[in-house]
């Protein structure tokens, strides 16, 4: 659905829709942000934020990337479910700069203390979910109210991972409850957009098969897994919850195969839905054998950030970019190598887990390959985001 629209706003294009500003800046630093951990891990770097070196990765991608992607879809996607007028202007530079100031305030946080870092950084996503609160309400739209529980969640356990990170040193616990909330996110808005999109291009073609809609299996499938995530944040190296985990990625896989994705070989923007979806019960598996201490456990959870959240987070913004500025639904040569170069980067980084004696390697694979379909989305639709659409 076409969003609402000012007719009379003469601003920026850039700060005319929500998924402008932080999709281009979201995927712009999750490129960067790599290239600067990756000399950090290596010891060539001494980053100036009081989190240790692996909780600033964590957390830039997880409240800083995926935050801003979150916030682009949301401010994006409220003025379709409630029609009303979309963020734009002055109210979103506003709200873009609060994201901005938490990535330098985190950053700098060893001269500025963890404190001041954490106020600064953590007022994204409160204003995030109060704005999404009030135009939900304002147009009467109860229903999505549950989204507006997601992003507080996520802005929970943000204010967690600060205080958690201080006291302990690292993040553990609001680690993996991060994961979590985005893991269901995921799960969530993908069981319905991807059978969704799927029809939608299926039906311009042959007859066959069709996916299955959203429905009950879904619910108790997102129920179960609920379930299992939460006791994995809690103990995740417990054989029984192993055993739920595994249950979940059986789930899923069956899930995923009721969205007939082998038919839509042919058109790289549905395709690589299901791809990026494919990885939330590969998440499920590998994080179930290291619950059974048969792989170590980064590897379920590199299945499901670099895999889940990275490949589907760069198929809806390619789309949805291509959508809302009235761009033609096909992928380019550049977004079919933005697609390459992620999932290169999740199989890479998955692999360093299960493959040690060659790690060194293919963590540096899996990092220029990151940073290169991070920073390669945002160089090559620079141009669209920046362009004013009738």
């Amino acid at each position: 659905m076409p969003i609402p629209r000012r007719k009379d706003y003469r601003g920026p294009a850039l700060f005319s829709y929500g998924f402008r500003p932080f999709f281009l800046l979201g995927s712009l630093y999750a490129g960067l942000a790599i290239l600067v951990w990756l000399p950090a891990f290596y010891g060539y770097l001494r980053l100036g934020t009081s989190f240790a070196p692996r909780d600033w990765h964590v957390h830039e991608m997880l409240f800083g990337y995926i935050a801003a992607i979150v916030a682009g879809f949301l401010l994006t996607a409220i003025p379709n479910w409630t029609g009303r007028l979309p963020l734009h202007g002055r109210p979103l530079m506003i709200l873009f700069s609060v994201w901005v100031a938490g990535r330098v305030a985190v950053s700098v946080s060893v001269w500025i203390g963890w404190g001041a870092a954490a106020v600064i950084d953590c007022g994204f996503l409160v204003l995030l979910a109060a704005a999404a609160a009030r135009e939900i309400v304002a147009g009467r739209k109860w229903s999505n109210l549950n989204i507006v529980v997601v992003v507080s969640l996520l802005a929970a356990g943000n204010i967690a991972f600060h205080i958690e990170a201080h006291v302990s040193g690292l993040a553990e616990y609001a680690t993996r409850a991060g994961i979590a909330v985005v893991i269901m996110l995921v799960s969530l808005i993908g069981g319905r957009i991807v059978p969704s999109f799927t029809r939608n291009w299926l039906a311009k073609r042959v007859p066959g098969r069709m996916p299955v809609p959203f429905g009950r299996f879904d619910m108790v499938t997102l129920g179960i897994s609920v379930a299992g995530l939460a006791t994995w944040v809690v103990r995740p190296l417990d054989p029984l919850v192993g055993i739920t985990l595994f249950g979940c990625g059986a789930l899923h896989i069956y899930r995923l195969a009721r969205w007939a994705g082998y038919r839509t070989s042919s058109d790289r923007l549905v395709l690589i839905l299901h791809l990026a979806y494919a990885f939330v019960p590969l998440g499920f598996i590998l994080a179930a054998l290291s619950a059974l201490d048969l792989v170590a456990p980064s590897a379920g959870i590199h299945a499901w950030t670099g895999g889940a959240i990275g490949t589907m987070t760069l198929a809806v913004m390619t789309r949805a970019t291509l959508g809302h500025t009235g761009q033609q639904l096909r992928a380019s040569l550049a977004t079919h190598l933005v697609y390459a170069a992620v999932i290169v980067a999740a199989l890479a980084r998955v692999c360093a887990v299960l493959q040690p004696g060659h790690a060194g390697l293919l963590l540096a694979i899996a990092g220029v390959a990151w940073a290169a379909a991070f920073i390669g989305f945002a160089a090559s639709y620079a141009p669209v985001f920046c362009r004013r659409t009738n």
